[in-house]
């Protein structure tokens, strides 16, 4: 199994409330940059928040991809959500190659999960980051970290 960790893009300091910041110019260049380096990969399925930056970000990688289905939006990655809940539900999926975008802290914290068994030991992600993790199973330190890549 696959997945792919994807912070969003730069996005607006202000807005009505948080889930309704957007991407900035500059944050879409640092998404379709951190796109590349999901060319040719075998992504199944795009699972996104449902904050506007982050499905801004989704649909930007979409496009890039040439993705046909649609991007499939998620309670569950919400900045302040569980590690934890995400596994519980990507183990639901069936699904051996995905691509979450979501935000920090969750980002961080859930790569730690996945690849050292903690959210105490979370990857410094800055906007637009990407991690690839690899794993016969999805459990807590059960994943290895390929790579991160910073735009």
């Amino acid at each position: 199994m696959k997945v792919w960790v994807l912070r969003h893009g730069e996005a607006q300091s202000r807005a009505r409330s948080d889930a309704e910041r957007e991407l900035t110019a500059h944050g879409r260049e640092e998404v379709l940059k951190s796109a590349l380096h999901l060319t040719d990969k075998p992504v199944q399925r795009i699972i996104a928040s449902p904050y506007v930056r982050a499905q801004q970000t989704a649909e930007l990688v979409r496009q890039s991809l040439a993705f046909d289905d649609s991007i499939v939006t998620a309670l569950w990655l919400t900045p302040d959500s569980s590690p934890r809940e995400v596994l519980a539900q990507l183990d639901k999926l069936g699904v051996d190659e995905v691509l979450l975008v979501s935000h920090q802290p969750l980002v961080g914290e859930l790569i730690g999960v996945l690849a050292h068994g903690s959210p105490q030991q979370a990857e410094p992600m800055s906007t637009a980051s990407l991690a690839e993790l690899e794993g016969e199973f999805l459990v807590a330190g059960g994943m290895r970290l390929n790579s991160v890549r910073h735009v």
